[in-house]
């Protein structure tokens, strides 16, 4: 089934998934989680309410209570799962997918992630098999369990006084918009702050620069401090500094040091995933900080840093993970900590374009993606090529393989959600950067003849 992946369900809607498989995802949730009730949630997708009215039909049908948050983001299932104690909870959204997807992130107890390895699979098996769905005799009740206002208060412990900042922000039309405005009042200049799920101004995936390209000119055009923009269903947020510049999510794992290990003396672990720059553990060691290199995604991250109990974590793709928020992403909460740091440098006297300039101190070539069948054959063939042209530092061999020399490392793996192989470089100098990245990209592409 096109629609089971490594993190979640998702794909085009009818196409990949239709409310017959959101139905029979219902009915089993409870079987496989062993739970009697079931937080749901959904985004503002043309498509999520038929999927919340199929999927709490197999809720209820298995005999299982239904709590329904209503529209929601994807962080405040979170909230509800791991505050209100359920076992079991099901967010309705595509996140940062064009308005044709949809999907179902599914949770369990303490809003541990529920991966293809760790449940979907077996739900997928079940489908497949056409385990039978009967409809029980005591059929499940559905609550309406509206809990905004408790998740604000939440989020409000984390405000600071941000009143020396001049701040910009794209909601993206997206889930952000319920509590954006109650969190940050009218301080802000917002654009795209009215939730469509039709997205009409620009897809709500922050991560392609045409997306950002608004945000950008808001800043430079307002001279604003900073920019954040938010992915559909916020759980992720990104950044632009006072020149309009892009920051690589990753980098900001570092600007949280400064909240955490500066202002509130922390010591302890910080996790990143195994795309992320040197410069992060070179800038949080001196801190305080034991970094520690995880694979890439919620399903894995949220679990990992829980495992190691560590303070918090980061990923590329600009998700936020905190120890205080049950070890789980939120785009808000990350936003609020990381204005407290840019404010704090603000008084200071130093930009928040002049803090990242400390931080980023090598050339990055980003992700690029390879379209390709044979992966695996193309990653052994360039770490072997480049093991043999020089000794490694160090080697990981988890999620692809990230391998580290004096003065470069790669990491190619092969994408979870997409038919891509992706590649990453980071090097000490433009040249030594380009070098590689040539070497890189002429073995990959003759894996694509």
């Amino acid at each position: 089934m096109g629609a089971f992946h490594a993190y979640d369900i998702r794909g085009i809607y009818n196409v990949d998934f239709d409310k017959d498989l959101a139905y029979k995802v219902g009915y089993f949730i409870p079987e496989l989680l062993q739970a009697s009730k079931v937080v749901v949630g959904r985004d503002v997708r043309v498509s999520s309410q038929e999927i919340r009215d199929s999927l709490v039909q197999g809720i209820t049908d298995a005999g299982a209570d239904v709590y329904d948050l209503g529209l929601s983001t994807t962080p405040l299932v979170y909230y509800a799962t791991a505050r209100h104690g359920f076992k079991a909870s099901v967010q309705i959204t595509a996140s940062h997918n064009p308005k044709e997807y949809n999907g179902l992130k599914v949770s369990r107890e303490d809003a541990l992630p529920v991966g293809y390895d760790t449940g979907l699979g077996t739900v997928e098996q079940w489908i497949q098999q056409k385990k039978p769905t009967p409809v029980v005799a005591k059929r499940g009740n559905v609550y309406d369990f509206n809990i905004h206002q408790e998740y604000v208060d939440f989020l409000l412990q984390y405000k600071k006084d941000y009143s020396n900042l001049k701040i910009g922000m794209d909601i993206s039309n997206g889930m952000a918009a319920l509590f954006v405005k109650k969190i940050y009042g009218d301080q802000p200049l917002y654009i795209y702050d009215e939730m469509d799920g039709t997205f009409p101004n620009h897809e709500a995936n922050p991560l392609i620069p045409e997306n950002v390209a608004d945000l950008q000119k808001l800043v430079i055009n307002n001279k604003c401090d900073v920019g954040l923009i938010f992915d559909g269903d916020a759980d992720r947020v990104m950044f632009v500094d006072d020149t309009g510049g892009f920051i690589s999510p990753d980098l900001m794992i570092a600007v949280l040091g400064n909240y955490f290990f500066k202002t509130k003396k922390e010591k302890g672990i910080v996790l990143q995933d195994i795309r992320s720059s040197k410069a992060i553990g070179e800038y949080l060691t001196p801190m305080g900080a034991k970094m520690e290199t995880w694979k890439v995604g919620r399903a894995f991250a949220a679990r990992k840093l829980r495992e190691l109990d560590g303070i918090y974590g980061g990923e590329l793709a600009g998700h936020y993970y905190f120890r205080d928020f049950f070890y789980s992403d939120s785009g808000l909460l990350a936003s609020l900590l990381i204005l407290d740091v840019i404010a704090d440098f603000k008084r200071k006297g130093v930009s928040f374009s002049q803090l990242m300039s400390t931080i980023r101190t090598y050339q990055n070539s980003g992700e690029i993606n390879f379209r390709l069948e044979r992966k695996q054959e193309a990653m052994d063939a360039v770490k072997k090529y480049f093991i043999s042209k020089e000794t490694p530092a160090a080697v990981f061999d988890f999620d692809g393989y990230r391998v580290e020399f004096p003065d470069w490392w790669f990491n190619i793996r092969p994408s979870n959600t997409e038919p891509y192989l992706r590649f990453i470089c980071e090097a000490t100098t433009i040249e030594l950067l380009e070098e590689k990245v040539a070497q890189a990209r002429e073995i990959i592409e003759g894996f694509a003849k």
